[in-house]
């Protein structure tokens, strides 16, 4: 019942399409049915069935839906079957999808279309926007249908997808398919089912070529066959699939990858391609950017087309995974496969570094010897591949697989390994060679072992655990920290010398005193092509090695040429190294004739290495003993007789020894050889051996490793060509595989502790002279003979007047590399060609670069060109003037040296260093326009309108002069001296203190030459200690006067003076007033002045200062541009404007804090008139001598020896030191005194470190002061801020200290001192002290008033206005007699 209410008539159809009772979505059409009628099959959807009496209807039926406006907005879904379209019927469907405009979907199945229904049909598609979906299945469209189709779909831009099912459109179709695929953009899928599989090549192919994001299937069943897939493209995942194509079609679709960007992952398993396919995928493996994977698997490839995929990878850089087994080729294959991941040199590139996983083999591929090999280079140098694959094989055999595994040693980067069916993989050889090899390499996470010979028998378990252990994390452990220390087992002697002095002739004489039988082959050979040298003068720098039994000695010969002296300071001996110096000189001016050199030129020679040894010493940090020092004197044996002028050669260096006493350790006996004699050089040698066993016995231990690892080394060199040095990643493979203790244990391991404690072995490896490492170069030099000899010497041998591509010390990269490339090529006996694998030109050229042995003029250019200090021409002879000329230049001048120019100075090498890291630190700071030029002890530098020269001077290179022409102001040039070019020099000279001075500006002016600056210049502490000595209204016109300069009568500068304002920075005249506030704020406290008593409000000067807005020092400000520096200079000189205010409250200030001090003096004079009524001194204090000067006592113990007893002028106001008073002596200073004495000092000494550091300022009104003193109390101030009258301070501080405790302890205390002690306490100190003094004196012979004038210049007086007595000097008793009567004992 219900089947027949759902079955209904036509009639009820069009009454129902046409009333809209029924929202249809979708309708079907069934015609040449036995019947018709209509079948609902849902609420939304219809099944319409037309007989052949019926086709009428069908028309009429399309006509209802074109009219009908409820079908219009409801359907989506026509379907058509069995239709035999008639061109009216294809007209009536056209209305309807016109006027229908949600249509989405067309299916025809089993459709007849004429040739004409098939055009009217492709107008239809051509003007309809709205169709998604057009399905053509067993409609036998054929090819013109397809043609037809596809040049509507040109037009049509909505249709997404398309669908032809059971058909034959033939390749003709196809093509026209793939014209339509390149131009139209909006299909998204293609599913084709053809008879044949050709059809897909024309598809894919355009597909790819166009780059279209379309999902493609392409089904074809010849012959009868059962159908299957022959391509499928997904986009997203970017993955096409090709199952089954002729040899024409894959090359075809190879052509399209070309430049295709949509494909990431190519699988070609199962299709039979050749050696001509090979050749374009070839190509495509040159040119496209976006294949991640490909795989090859089961494609018959043959040697030649691996061939041409091999070639295809060495310019690949994008595919990461190739699959390559079951194919057919053999080991030449495999050559060539892995020739693109591997090096055959050290000097080489991988040719690609992007693959990282590669598989191949299989049982028809035979990979043999030379495959083999092949596998082993590729796992020795690859640095990317992560994981290889070698499956089925069934040629290799077990010895094969132990040689793979034993490479693997080395190998860092490979991560899975896959043996499956490999028959060779078998046996307990193979077994433990696995265990072995993981046991190196932690970093191999999985080994596939399934279905070889090792895994059927059960014997994989324990290669699981391991890799199991290898990736767990283990407990970090300082391998450095427990590592055993023993005593180094190499010294090195320095031979330093000046040339024709005959070291290395002396070398050679020693040489012949150790036996051949103990010298290695190489040392050997070098020694009997050492006559050849001797004809000449020795270039460069020789190392020459011999063993003492277990000791190994090597003689370093440094190159006497003046020319090498810049590359000294690199082969220094560093902290703890161990090492000792012979400085040979010759006695005779060259070894040709007998003029003798005088003593005074024998002491130059030893002077200069003296202080190059004891300047470079003092470098090294923290050095564990003074270098050791022996003296050589050559050509003794053409001394007929000891002259005169031997003897005073002799005592020339006694007097050397007695000067650099603390510098170095001076060997006692200085020896007298003849150096081409060996018998005559036995004593020396014997000295050798028995310094070099003390030497090492006294030195820091190193790590017994270090002693191992130069065998190690040994043995790698004579494994690897003799090679003169290594990569640091061959360093790192060397310390996994040979020493277990630097080994990485886990790949879990901090890598970085590791690499440290390796770093660290390669430190000490160089501080013993065993190999010279530099931090980030990347390499180490095994042959320090080479290097220093051939490489370096390269680099000073350089004629830039020769050189056609210098330019004033520029040479071009390429000629630089061609010079130091010929120093490689050197035939050294025992070296092979080999060693151009392991180090380049270029490498050296880097290494100079981070040693800051030369520059590139623009870093930003590859090609720059390269400045190399050493080869700089001198400017002599030039007229040296400044570039700038304006009159509103300013001019300033620093001058720095050395502390102790008589025993260090600026070493050779320091200008070169110095010229070089000056030039990278300005052009690091990218400062627009700063432009940098050099001359052999010049550079010269512009920035911002600053013009600067910095120039080396002196003898031997003792100082630095820094001169400026500037359009900016004092402060701003200044700051760049402060914080750019003084902290660059200071950085390079560790161990040499400089000084700083100010160099007369008009002498800058004017460029004089170095001789007359010597004496135009004033240090600067020296001025900002004689600016705080002078009053506070004095400061701000503070002049400094300079001396005249002539030459031999011809005036060159006349004398001046210029304000200390316009040769001190706003910086340094705003600390210098700093520092006079904070003083005097120190002052006040111990004084107790009350915050109450200061009107001005200055509770805090120093903090009140520290509030105000400081301009911060930043060198970058100059680099951010003129506008922002003058900007921070208006601030500057508004702050300088308020100098002479901020000056007028610092003299008030002081003025109140010294009318404080001198009552509490006065106080502290007189508070006890029954003291004896004063018939003695109350003010004394006690200096001692040592060493020719006098040092102020300021804590006594008992013992205490040679002191002298002293007394200040007490005058009121105008306490002081008198001068050349003659005191009185203590031989010793027992317990009784120091028990009286000791509250007295302590409590007198409190302020008087604090006095000193007030400086001299504050005895402006306390009368002279007596140099003597001022140095004998100079060791309690700091260096910086001693100078002027500050031993009077320290002097009338003695009284400072107890008047303020007495008047404290009146006036405000309540009977508390500052101490915390009562006045009561105070007093019986004071009066105790005091009594003892008068006991002391009468005990002396020195109780009356003649007594104490003789010993003291002291008369006892009576001031006029208040009767009380004091003890003062003559001085006063002349000038202010009208205030004084004199009351004598």
């Amino acid at each position: 019942m219900a089947a027949s209410q759902n079955f209904r008539d036509l009639q009820w159809v069009l009454q129902v399409i046409k009333s809209g009772n029924i929202s249809l979505h979708s309708i079907s059409f069934f015609l040449s049915q036995p019947s018709s009628g209509c079948h609902q099959e849902t609420e939304n959807s219809m099944n319409v069935n037309i007989s052949k009496d019926n086709i009428l209807c069908f028309s009429q039926l399309l006509t209802a839906l074109a009219t009908a406006k409820d079908s219009q907005e409801s359907l989506r879904n026509l379907e058509f079957h069995f239709v035999e379209w008639e061109v009216q019927q294809l007209r009536n469907l056209g209305m309807l999808l016109e006027n229908n405009l949600n249509i989405k979907q067309l299916v025809f199945r089993r459709n007849r279309l004429n040739a004409e229904c098939l055009w009217e049909l492709s107008e239809i598609l051509k003007r309809n926007g709205v169709i998604k979906e057009i399905m053509f299945s067993e409609s036998a469209i054929g090819a013109a249908g397809a043609g037809l189709v596809a040049s509507a779909l040109k037009v049509n831009d909505s249709l997404e997808e398309l669908q032809i099912w059971e058909d034959s459109i033939g390749s003709k179709g196809a093509e026209e398919l793939s014209k339509m695929i390149e131009v139209n953009s909006t299909l998204k899928l293609l599913t084709i089912f053809d008879s044949k599989s050709i059809t897909a090549t024309p598809l894919i192919s355009a597909v790819l070529a166009r780059n279209r994001t379309m999902e493609v299937h392409i089904w074809s069943g010849e012959n009868g066959e059962k159908s299957s897939k022959v391509v499928e493209f997904v986009p997203e995942n970017s993955t096409l699939r090709i199952y089954r194509l002729d040899i024409s079609g894959a090359c075809r679709v190879a052509c399209a990858l070309g430049w295709n960007s949509t494909v990431k992952s190519l699988d070609l398993t199962g299709v039979r391609l050749k050696s001509r396919w090979a050749k374009e995928f070839r190509f495509v493996l040159e040119q496209n950017h976006s294949l991640k994977e490909v795989t090859l698997s089961k494609t018959c490839l043959k040697d030649k087309g691996v061939v041409y995929v091999a070639a295809g990878l060495f310019k690949n850089q994008s595919l990461e995974t190739l699959y390559l087994d079951g194919n057919w080729f053999t080991g030449i294959g495999v050559e060539h496969l892995l020739c693109p991941l591997s090096r055959f040199s050290a000097l080489q590139y991988q040719a690609n570094v992007t693959l990282k996983s590669v598989t191949f083999g299989g049982g028809r591929t035979k990979i043999g010897r030379d495959g083999l090999a092949a596998i082993l280079q590729m796992l020795t140098t690859n640095q990317t591949v992560m994981r290889l694959g070698i499956q089925d094989d069934e040629s290799l055999r077990q010895e094969d697989f132990v040689k793979i595994f034993r490479s693997l040693e080395r190998n860092a980067t490979l991560r899975h390994l896959s043996l499956q069916g490999c028959k060779g993989v078998g046996g307990e050889l193979v077994l433990q060679t696995i265990m072995e090899t993981l046991q190196v390499n932690p970093w191999i996470e999985d080994i596939d072992l399934s279905r070889t010979p090792l895994q059927n028998s059960g014997k994989t378990d324990g290669i699981y655990q391991k890799l199991g252990q290898n990736g767990r994390t283990e407990p970090e452990i300082d391998l450095l920290k427990d590592m055993p220390l023993t005593v180094p087992k190499s010294c090195r002697v320095f031979f330093c010398g000046q040339e024709y002095a005959g070291k290395t002739t002396l070398c050679n004489s020693i040489s012949q005193n150790f036996s051949y039988s103990k010298l290695p082959y190489m040392d050997q050979v070098r020694t009997l092509v050492k006559p050849v040298e001797q004809a000449v003068r020795t270039a460069g720098m020789k190392v020459k090695t011999f063993k003492d039994e277990d000791t190994k000695i090597s003689i370093w010969n440094l190159a006497g040429q003046h020319e090498f002296y810049s590359l000294h300071d690199l082969m220094f001996p560093g902290h703890g190294s161990p090492a000792f110096f012979l400085i040979v000189s010759s006695l005779f001016r060259k070894p040709t004739n007998r003029e003798s050199k005088t003593s005074a030129e024998i002491e130059e020679d030893l002077q200069y290495w003296l202080r190059f040894i004891a300047s470079n010493s003092r470098r090294a940090a923290q050095q564990c003993m003074l270098p050791n020092v022996t003296v050589v004197l050559t050509h003794y044996d053409k001394i007929n007789q000891p002259s005169q002028e031997f003897q005073a050669a002799v005592n020339s260096i006694q007097r050397l020894r007695d000067k650099f006493q603390g510098f170095v350790d001076f060997y006692p006996t200085v020896f007298t050889v003849d150096a081409r004699s060996s018998a005559s050089v036995s004593k020396l040698t014997h000295h050798l051996r028995k310094t070099s066993k003390t030497i090492l016995q006294r030195v820091p231990r190193v790590f017994e490793l270090c002693n191992d690892l130069i065998q190690i080394l040994s043995d790698w060199r004579s494994e690897n060509y003799n090679k003169p040095a290594m990569k640091w990643k061959e360093f790192d493979e060397l310390c996994q595989v040979k020493v277990p203790s630097l080994r990485i244990r886990s790949r879990h391991d901090n890598k970085d502790k590791v690499a440290m404690r390796r770093r660290a072995i390669a430190n000490c490896l160089h501080h013993i002279g065993e190999v010279i490492y530099f931090n980030e170069l990347g390499f180490l030099i095994l042959d320090c003979e080479w290097f220093c000899g051939e490489v370096l010497g390269q680099l000073i041998r350089l004629d830039a007047r020769k050189q056609s591509t210098t330019e004033n010390g520029f040479i071009s990269r390429k000629e630089l590399e061609k010079i130091l490339r010929g120093s490689l090529q050197s035939q050294i006996p025992g070296m092979g060609s080999k060693v151009f694998e392991n180090l380049d030109a270029s490498d050296l050229v880097r290494m100079m670069l981070k040693l800051e042995l030369c520059y590139e003029q623009d870093p930003s250019d590859p090609n720059s060109l390269l400045l190399i200090p050493s080869i700089l021409e001198e400017g002599r002879g030039r007229t040296q003037r400044w570039q700038l000329i304006a009159p509103d230049c300013i001019y300033a001048g620093r001058h720095l040296h050395c502390d102790d120019s008589s025993h260090m100075f600026l070493t050779p090498g320091f200008f070169p260093r110095l010229q070089v890291h000056l030039h990278n630190r300005i052009m690091g700071l990218k400062i627009h326009g700063a432009t940098y030029s050099l001359e052999k002890y010049l550079i010269l530098i512009n920035i911002n309108g600053i013009h600067v020269r910095i120039e080396l001077g002196g003898q031997l290179g003792h100082y630095i002069d820094i001169l400026a022409c500037s359009t900016k102001n004092l402060t701003e040039t200044l700051r760049l001296f402060q914080q750019l070019i003084i902290p660059a020099i200071q950085g390079l000279c560790h161990g040499v203190t400089l000084h700083e001075s100010i160099i007369r500006p008009e002498s800058v002016r004017n460029l004089i030459p170095p001789r007359y600056r010597k004496a135009q210049f004033v240090p600067v502490q020296v001025l900002k200690e004689a600016l705080l000595s002078v009053p506070a209204e004095g400061m701000y016109d503070y002049q400094h006067t300079w001396c005249s300069v002539s030459d031999s009568g011809r005036p060159i500068l006349q004398a001046g003076f210029d304000f200390a304002r316009d040769l001190l920075s706003d910086d340094d005249f705003r600390e210098v007033l700093h520092r006079r506030y904070h003083d005097l704020y120190n002052l006040a406290v111990e004084l107790q002045v009350s915050p109450e008593a200061n009107p001005d409000g200055l509770d805090n000067p120093a903090t009140a200062m520290e509030e105000q807005d400081k301009v911060e020092a930043s060198f970058g400000g100059i680099a951010k541009g003129v506008e922002a520096v003058l900007q921070r200079l208006k601030i500057i000189e508004q702050e300088i404007r308020d100098l002479k205010q901020e000056i007028q409250g610092l003299r008030y200030y002081e003025h109140r804090l010294l009318l404080e001090l001198h009552r509490k003096v006065n106080y502290l004079v007189n508070y006890n008139v029954q003291v004896e009524e004063r018939k003695v001194p109350n003010m004394f204090y006690f200096v001692t001598t040592e060493n020719y000067s006098r040092r102020l006592v300021t804590n006594i113990i008992p013992g205490m020896t040679a002191l002298r007893l002293h007394m200040l002028c007490e005058f009121r106001r105008e306490m002081h030191v008198v001068e050349d008073q003659v005191g009185c002596e203590m031989m010793q200073i027992d317990n009784r005194t120091v028990k009286i004495l000791a509250p007295y000092m302590k409590k007198f000494m409190k302020l008087v470190t604090f006095a000193l550091k007030i400086g001299a300022h504050l005895a402006a009104g306390m009368g002279q002061m007596i140099p003597d003193l001022s140095r004998a109390v100079a060791h309690l101030a700091e260096p910086s801020l001693m100078y002027g009258a500050a031993g009077a301070v320290a002097a009338g501080a003695v009284g400072a200290a107890a008047v303020s405790q007495v008047a404290g302890s009146s006036s405000r205390n309540k009977g508390r001192t500052l101490g915390g002690e009562s006045s009561r306490d105070f007093q019986q100190d004071q009066r105790a002290a005091q009594q003892w003094i008068v006991d002391f004196l009468r005990d002396r012979r020195c109780s009356t008033g003649r007594e104490i004038a003789e010993k003291f210049g002291l008369w006892r007086v009576r001031y006029r206005d208040s009767g009380q007595i004091a003890w003062i000097c003559r001085n006063h008793m002349n000038t202010r007699s009208h205030e004084i009567i004199e009351v004598p004992l």
